[in-house]
């Protein structure tokens, strides 16, 4: 008896052990899946405009520095206002002060002076692209000697954005169907979806720009040109 019993313990233990090792494999095999990137572009022409325009000023004294800076910049910003710019699309974006060191341009050392550099920048919206040159002239005349990185955008893109979405959603779902096909399988179920959008922003860089222009000077040319939208999608497909 004792015999069968440890015979009968063995063949359960053996029966448990390959049960184990046969279902080990199910639990471990990869998904079958597909993953696509789609993309949709769309294409428009500004319609709006941001710029950094400023008053960098440099003195002696930083209660000179100041004083001039503040001076300066009320004028640039009346300038503004002056133009039609509403007050709500002007805004600071900088008030910086300080100290440096002055050096002799012949032989590069330090002249013992000590100068106050103060910059006082707003970031202004302009909503009508047609007066922009025009409006550069203004604030230049007035005393803004900082002018930086004009961004271009469109006010309203939002009709758009969404069909570049679904631009970009029927070109993965094509992509993938045509893998699909030509690797003999059948799509499942959306596993997954993600997208992204970019723009690129053309800038122009005014930096060059100076107070104490002439009135009569002509506009200063800027074209907007045109800017891309695109969306770019990744879908995750089972694969049957």
């Amino acid at each position: 008896m004792k015999t069968k019993s440890i015979f009968f313990a063995v063949v359960i233990l053996l029966a448990l052990i390959v049960t184990a090792c046969g279902a080990a494999p199910l639990g471990n095999q990869p998904s079958r899946n597909l993953t696509v990137a789609g993309a949709g572009t769309a294409y428009l022409v500004p319609d709006i405009a941001y710029i950094y325009i400023g008053v960098h000023t440099e003195k002696p004294s930083a209660s000179e520095a100041v004083t001039e800076n503040n001076a300066q910049t009320q004028k640039m910003i009346q300038a503004l206002t002056d133009f039609g710019i509403d007050a709500k699309d002007i805004r600071t974006t900088n008030f910086s002060i300080y100290p440096f060191d002055k050096y002799d341009p012949q032989t590069g050392t330090p002249t013992g002076e000590k100068y106050y550099s103060v910059d006082n920048t707003v970031y202004v919206t302009i909503r009508d692209l047609g007066k922009l040159g025009d409006l550069l002239d203004t604030v230049v005349t007035a005393g803004a000697n900082t002018v930086n990185s004009i961004q271009f955008d469109v006010a309203d893109k939002e009709g758009v954005l969404k069909q570049a979405r679904e631009d970009a959603l029927k070109n993965a779902a094509k992509q993938a169907q045509e893998l699909a096909d030509a690797a003999g399988v059948k799509l499942g179920d959306i596993q997954t979806i993600s997208f992204s959008e970019s723009q690129p922003y053309p800038v122009y860089d005014g930096r060059g720009m100076g107070g104490g222009g002439g009135a009569e000077a002509p506009a200063v040319p800027i074209q907007p040109g045109q800017l891309t939208f695109t969306v770019t999608v990744s879908i995750t497909y089972a694969i049957k």
